[in-house]
């Protein structure tokens, strides 16, 4: 293997580490939302984020991180949504103020037994001021929530498991056993879904019951917003188009390092870079600019 090669190999395992094991085991507290952690000098803010999205009630952005949720303004300035610090992992928006989440609660929470360690399915009915259980409690921690033809998609990393709820996320059907980075399902065809892991895509035609490779094209995060847009990022914050589903992709732009998250808006894309801060195109992708810089 020559440098070039061991670098990339190297990138590509860095990066897939810090996406997919911003947490510990279970029952240590390297898992839990930490209130007196100060990963970044001074307050903590922004750190970490493991998902974005447009509440429809006002257009606002949000990001859920390591340590809570975040109103991120147009002015640069992010805002902490209530008083919880809970490691919000999974996180899609389903209507104005209505969101879902998983992940780890706040320490103090924890402490006080209010929550175990792993949330299972969460959701809040004030744009992430309070939220509740809906199922799952201390059984679940989904690392990707994906709402798609009114059913609720999940990757549960505590068990490997892709899984598909019916009902709103109340109750579940595991499809299939796997390990995942991300995943993304068609909007048109609920039965299409692209998963991403660090050797390639993965492609399910049956609702992730079993998946089948999906060409060597390695990407972390993607996205599916219409039929002929399904976006992939790559470990270096390379930005990919593919108008047929995953089967071949065409560079747009490229980001300033290793992508967390990322969101299709519309008129908009946003995604979060590892230490750098939040960053809008308004071109497809081709150009970046800051939206929000974390705290130095």
């Amino acid at each position: 293997m020559n440098r070039r090669h061991i670098s990339s190999a190297l990138v590509l395992f860095v990066t897939v580490a810090l996406i997919v094991g911003c947490s510990g085991g279970t029952d240590g507290a390297s898992t839990f939302g930490q209130y007196d952690a100060q990963p970044v000098r001074g307050e903590v803010r922004v750190v970490h984020v493991h998902g974005l999205g447009i509440n429809p009630k006002d257009g606002s952005l949000y990001a859920a991180t390591h340590t809570g949720l975040f109103l991120i303004r147009a002015d640069g300035t992010a805002e902490r949504v209530g008083q919880s610090y809970q490691d919000t992992m999974g996180f899609t928006v389903v209507g104005p103020d209505q969101f879902l989440g998983s992940g780890h609660p706040d320490l103090r929470d924890y402490q006080a037994g209010r929550w175990p360690p792993l949330l299972g399915l969460i959701s809040s009915d004030d744009a992430g001021k309070n939220w509740k259980s809906v199922s799952l409690k201390g059984e679940a921690d989904f690392h990707s929530l994906k709402i798609a033809r009114q059913q609720v998609y999940g990757f549960d990393s505590t068990g490997e498991a892709f899984m598909v709820s019916k009902d709103g996320g109340k109750s579940w059907d595991t499809r299939s056993k796997l390990a995942l980075i991300d995943f993304a399902v068609s909007p048109t065809n609920a039965d299409s879904v692209i998963g991403t892991t660090g050797r390639g895509l993965l492609k399910s035609n049956d609702g992730g019951k079993t998946w089948q490779p999906s060409g060597a094209q390695i990407m972390m995060l993607v996205a599916w917003p219409e039929a002929a847009r399904l976006w992939g990022l790559d470990a270096r914050g390379g930005v990919h188009l593919s108008d047929d589903g995953g089967t071949t992709w065409r560079p747009q732009g490229s980001l300033p390092g290793a992508p967390e998250a990322f969101l299709d808006a519309g008129s908009s894309l946003y995604a979060a870079v590892r230490e750098q801060g939040i960053f809008q195109s308004q071109d497809g992708g081709k150009t970046w600019r800051a939206f929000y810089r974390d705290p130095v």
